[in-house]
C-alpha cells in the first residue's frame, strides 16, 4: 500500500498465538497491503480492513491486558493489541508473536500502514493516492486466479459487487474500449483505464463546462475567481486564491513547451495568469481536495480564542465513562476513559466505591463489573493529552469512607503529580473568576461534591428540590414517578417502534441471567426481573436522598475527608439551591442537573440559566431511565449556555452524532467558544429571532460503500440497492427564550404553530431526494431541496444539519452512509462531502457532492 513495503513473511503469514478469556489459540496471519487487511482464518476467514482500526498498542502501552489476561511478564515485549470497529462495535483483537523479530516486522509494518490510511482520511487530501489505492483494491480482490489478468466474467462480476448495474452492452463497450490488447482479458493498466471510465464524473463535465463558456471555454484565473466568490463564498485575498489556482492549474499545450510549468506568482492577473488554464481533471482535483474542504475547520488548528475563563466554553464531557455498555449490566473499564479522552474529551466521571484495599469505580447499586480508581487515574494521565493540552476535569461521585477517601487522593498526587490542581493558580489566592483553558494547560482538576459547603448552605426544606451533585441520580424523582416514566416510555415504543419492545425484553433477559447467577436461581420470573430492573433504576435515581451526612438534632458530622477537599478548587460541587436573585454562587461552585431537572428550569426560567451560566460552570446529565445508554441532544443544552453537556460516548446515536459535530471544531481542542450571545450581558440579542433557508443540491455520491459483517467481509447476498439522500436540520427549541410581546413584530414564531413542538425539544427539519434504481456506486441525482428554520440570536452554532444516504424500501436498516456538521462550520457552494458509517468511521473513498447555500429570509 503506497510506498510502504511489505514483508514477504507478513504476505504469506507468521503464527501468532490470538489471547481471548479462557483461550490462547495460535493462528496464521497474514498482512495485506494492497487490499488493506488483516487475515488470519479460525472456523472462518476473518478480515480486519486497517482502515477500521481505531488504535493500536504494543509493549508497556498493552499492559493492562495482559495483567488482565494473567499472563507473564515475558510476553510484554511480543503483545500487540488491535482495537477497532467492525460490525457496529468496539472489537479487540490481542495477540503475542512467537519472536521478537516477528513483533518488529508486524508492529512497525501495521503502524506505517495505518498511519497511512489515518492521513487519507484526514479530510479529502491525496485523491491520487487515494484512487490508487482503491483500483488495487479492486484489482485484488477480482483476480480470483492471480494470473494478473480479469476476463469480462470477473468484471462484471467486480460491477455488481460494487452495487453497480450496467447493462452487460454497456459493460462491454467500457471493456473494449480499455482493451488495448483487443484480447479477452485486461491486465492492470487496461483494468485502471477500464475504472477510469466507469468511474467517468458527467455532473462535473456538465459544470467545468458550464462555467468556462463564459469566458470562451477557457478556465482561466478570472473564472476560477468569480467561482470562488460567487458560488463558494470565499473570502480569501486575490493573492491567497492565486496561489491555490497555480497549485491546480498548468500552462496551454502550446505554451508548456516554451514555458515551466510553475511559474512564479504573476503580481497581478493581467501578468501571465490568461496564458494558464485550468483543465478538467485539475478542476476535479481541486474540487476534491482539502483546498475545497466542506469543513471549514479541515486544517485541525485550535484558531479560537483560548484565554476566556472556563464558563465561557463548551466543553466536551462524558457520562458514566467507566461504562462500555449498559448502565445495569454493563462492564467497567478503563478503555471508556482511554476511547474519550482520544476523541477530544475534557471532562469524565468516576463514581468510587469502598473497595477491598482502595476505591473501586463502579455504578452503584447495580450489577455492572468494578475497576480499581489507580487504574483509571493511570489510563487518564496517560492519555489525557494526546488529542488536546488543554484541561482534563475529572467529575467523581466519592461514596466511599473517609479513609478511602484518603487514600483517593494519595492515588490522585502519586499518578498525576504536578498536574493535579490542589491550589488557586497564580499569586492570587482568592478566587475571582475561573483561570482559562490557556492558564490550565496541561492540568488536571478535580470536581467533587464539597459536603462542608454543602451541610453550611442547607436546602430550606419550603424550596422545590431541583437536583444534587449525584449524576447517576434524580433527587426529586419519586418511585411513582419512575414506575409511570417507564410505562409511559414502553407505550411510545409500542406505538412507535415495536422493535424497542424487543429490545427492552432482551436487556431484561440479560439482566435475568445476571440475577440467576448472583443469587445462583435457576428460574425468576419475568415480572420479577422487570421489578428488579425498575427497582435498580429507582435505587439509583433516589440514591442521593439518602443524606451522605448522618445527623440528628443534637449533632451533626460531616464525613469528608480534609485532603479530597483540598483538591477542590476551580470546580467544587454544590447543591443546586435555585436559580434566582436570592442565591448566590461562589465562581468555583459548580453543580449538576439532570436532564429532566434542566428541562424543567429551562420552561420556568431560561433567561436565568442562560445569566448563571455566563458566571458558572454547570453540568447536565441523562436521566438514570436511559438504561440501554441512550442519549439526548446535546444542543437542548447548549443553548442555555450550559458547558459540562455528558453524553454516554459508548452509544452511537444522534446526539453523539452531534457532540462529535461540534467538538470537532478548533482543532479538536474539547473546548468550543460559547456564541457571544451566550457570554455577553446585553439580554436584548436573545431576543433577535430570524428566518433562514438552507438550500442544498444532492448532485451525486462517489464509491457508495457496500456493508460489511461480523468477520469483516463485504455483504454480497443483498440485491443492488437504490440510494437517495435524506437532509436534515436540527436546531434548539427556542421557545423558552424571552421574547418581546408581539407588538414589536418579531416575537412570533416565524414558521407558524408547527414550527415547535411546545414541549421543548428540539426541533428536526427534513427533505430527501427521490431514489436513483440500480446504482448504489456513484448515482446522481442533480436534485434540489430547501429547509427553512428559525434561529435565535445568529446561534448557527447551535444549528446541526445530518446528510444521510438509505436504501429505498429498507427504512429500518442501518444507513449505507451518513455526516454530520455544525452549519456554521458547513462551507457552502460545491463541495465533496466525506461520508462515515453510523459509528462514525470515515469511509476511505466515499463522498457525496452537494452545492449548499444560505439565505436569510
Amino acid at each position: 500500500m503506497a510506498d510502504v513495503p511489505v514483508p514477504p513473511l507478513l504476505q504469506h503469514g507468521v503464527p501468532m498465538t490470538k489471547v481471548s478469556p479462557g483461550s490462547q489459540k495460535s493462528y496464521i496471519f497474514r498482512l495485506d497491503a494492497d487490499q488493506g487487511q488483516i487475515i488470519w482464518e479460525s472456523k472462518k476467514l476473518r478480515i480486519i480492513p486497517i482502515e477500521n482500526i481505531k488504535e493500536l498498542r504494543s509493549g508497556p502501552d498493552a499492559r493492562y491486558y495482559r495483567q488482565q489476561f494473567q499472563l507473564a511478564l515475558e510476553c510484554e515485549d511480543r503483545w500487540i493489541t488491535i482495537i477497532y470497529i467492525l460490525d457496529g462495535q468496539y472489537k479487540t483483537l490481542h495477540l503475542i508473536a512467537s519472536t521478537k523479530d516477528n513483533f518488529q516486522l508486524w508492529d512497525i509494518t501495521l503502524r506505517k500502514l495505518y498511519a497511512i490510511r489515518q492521513e487519507l482520511m484526514t479530510g479529502l487530501r491525496n485523491e491520487e493516492m487515494r484512487h490508487a489505492l482503491w483500483v488495487r483494491q479492486c484489482w485484488k480482490s477480482s483476480d480470483h486466479q492471480s494470473d494478473q489478468k480479469l476476463s469480462f466474467e470477473e468484471v462484471e462480476r467486480l460491477c455488481k459487487r460494487l452495487n453497480i448495474n450496467t447493462s452487460q452492452d454497456d459493460l462491454m463497450r467500457l471493456f473494449k474500449q480499455a482493451n488495448s490488447q483487443r484480447s479477452d482479458f485486461l491486465n492492470f493498466p487496461d483494468f485502471q483505464k477500464f475504472v477510469k471510465l466507469l468511474k467517468a464524473r458527467p455532473e462535473l463535465d456538465l459544470l467545468y463546462k458550464k462555467l468556462s463558456s463564459k469566458n470562451g471555454g477557457k478556465f482561466t484565473f478570472a473564472v476560477f475567481e468569480a467561482f470562488m466568490r460567487d458560488c463558494q463564498k470565499s473570502s480569501l485575498s486575490q493573492e491567497e486564491l492565486r496561489t491555490i489556482f497555480l497549485r491546480y492549474a498548468k500552462r496551454s499545450e502550446a505554451k508548456a513547451a516554451t514555458t515551466p510549468t510553475s511559474p512564479s506568482l504573476p503580481s497581478s492577473p493581467s501578468d501571465g495568469d490568461g496564458d494558464i488554464t485550468l483543465s478538467l481533471d485539475a478542476f476535479t482535483a481541486f474540487l476534491i481536495s482539502s483546498d475545497n474542504s466542506a469543513f471549514t475547520d479541515q486544517h485541525g488548528r485550535i484558531y479560537q480564542d483560548m484565554t476566556r475563563p472556563l464558563c465561557d466554553y463548551f466543553i466536551s464531557s462524558s457520562h458514566n465513562t467507566y461504562l462500555v455498555g449498559h448502565q445495569l449490566v454493563g462492564d467497567s473499564t478503563i478503555e471508556g476513559y482511554i476511547r474519550a479522552l482520544l476523541q477530544g474529551c475534557r471532562s469524565v466521571e468516576l463514581d468510587i466505591y469502598d473497595g477491598d484495599n482502595e476505591p473501586m469505580v463502579f455504578h452503584g447499586k447495580t450489577l455492572t463489573s468494578k475497576v480499581p480508581v489507580r487504574e483509571i487515574c493511570e489510563a487518564i494521565s496517560k492519555y489525557a493529552f494526546v488529542t488536546s493540552p488543554y484541561p482534563i476535569i475529572i467529575s467523581a461521585e466519592v461514596h466511599c469512607s473517609v479513609s478511602q477517601q484518603d487514600l483517593l487522593v494519595t492515588i490522585m498526587h502519586e499518578v498525576f503529580g504536578k498536574a493535579l490542581v490542589s491550589a488557586p493558580i497564580g499569586e492570587h489566592p482568592k478566587i475571582d473568576k475561573l483561570p482559562s483553558p490557556e492558564e490550565l494547560k496541561g492540568k488536571v482538576l478535580l470536581k467533587a461534591k464539597n459536603l462542608y459547603v454543602s451541610e453550611r448552605e442547607r436546602i430550606r426544606t419550603k424550596e422545590v428540590v431541583l437536583d444534587t451533585e449525584s449524576s447517576s441520580t434524580e433527587m426529586s424523582t419519586s418511585d411513582s414517578d419512575i414506575a409511570q416514566e417507564v410505562r409511559k416510555e414502553l407505550r411510545r415504543a409500542k406505538t412507535q417502534n415495536i422493535e424497542a419492545i424487543k429490545e427492552l425484553k432482551e436487556e431484561f433477559r440479560k439482566a435475568r441471567n445476571v440475577f440467576n447467577r448472583v443469587r445462583g436461581q435457576h428460574q425468576v420470573p419475568e415480572k420479577s426481573v422487570t421489578t428488579a430492573l425498575v427497582g435498580a433504576a429507582t435505587a439509583t435515581s433516589t440514591a442521593i436522598a439518602e443524606p451522605p451526612i448522618k445527623s440528628d438534632k443534637q449533632d451533626t458530622k460531616v464525613k469528608m475527608s480534609a485532603a479530597l477537599v483540598a483538591l477542590l478548587v476551580y470546580t467544587v460541587g454544590v447543591k443546586c439551591r435555585g436559580i434566582n436573585k436570592k442565591e448566590t454562587y461562589a465562581p468555583e461552585h459548580v453543580f449538576s442537573l439532570s436532564e429532566n431537572t434542566a428541562n424543567k428550569i429551562m420552561k420556568q426560567g431560561m433567561m436565568d440559566l442562560i445569566k448563571h451560566n455566563k458566571d458558572h460552570l454547570v453540568r447536565i446529565y441523562p436521566k438514570g431511565l436511559r438504561l440501554s445508554s441512550t442519549n439526548y441532544l446535546p444542543h437542548r443544552y447548549w443553548a442555555a449556555g450550559a458547558q459540562l453537556v455528558a453524553l454516554n460516548w459508548q452509544t452511537f446515536d444522534l446526539g453523539t452524532m452531534i457532540n462529535h459535530a461540534m467538538f470537532q471544531r478548533n482543532g479538536r481542542a474539547g473546548y468550543i467558544l460559547k456564541p457571544e450571545a451566550l457570554r455577553l450581558p446585553d439580554k436584548g440579542v436573545l431576543a433577535r429571532r430570524t428566518l433562514h433557508h438552507l438550500d442544498v443540491t444532492i448532485i451525486s455520491a462517489q464509491q457508495l460503500p457496500r456493508p460489511k459483517d461480523s468477520t469483516g467481509h463485504e455483504i454480497i447476498g443483498r440485491n443492488i440497492v437504490d440510494p437517495y439522500v435524506e437532509v436534515s436540520i436540527y436546531t434548539p427549541d427556542w421557545t423558552h427564550f424571552s421574547f418581546p410581546s408581539p407588538s414589536s413584530g418579531s416575537s412570533s414564531p416565524l414558521l407558524g404553530p408547527s414550527g415547535s413542538s411546545g414541549s421543548g425539544t428540539p426541533r428536526a427539519i427534513t427533505a430527501r431526494t427521490s431514489s436513483v434504481k440500480n446504482n448504489g456506486f456513484n448515482p446522481i441525482w442533480q436534485e434540489s431541496l430547501r429547509l427553512s428554520f428559525e434561529c435565535a440570536a445568529n446561534l448557527l452554532d447551535l444549528v446541526f444539519v445530518r446528510f444521510t444516504v438509505l436504501r429505498d424500501g429498507e427504512n429500518d436498516s442501518e444507513p449505507i452512509a451518513v455526516y454530520c456538521v455544525n452549519l456554521a462550520s458547513l462551507a457552502m457552494g460545491y463541495r465533496h462531502l466525506p461520508l462515515h458509517d453510523s459509528q462514525l468511521c470515515q469511509y476511505l473513498f466515499s463522498t457525496l457532492f452537494v452545492k449548499c447555500s444560505l439565505q436569510d429570509g
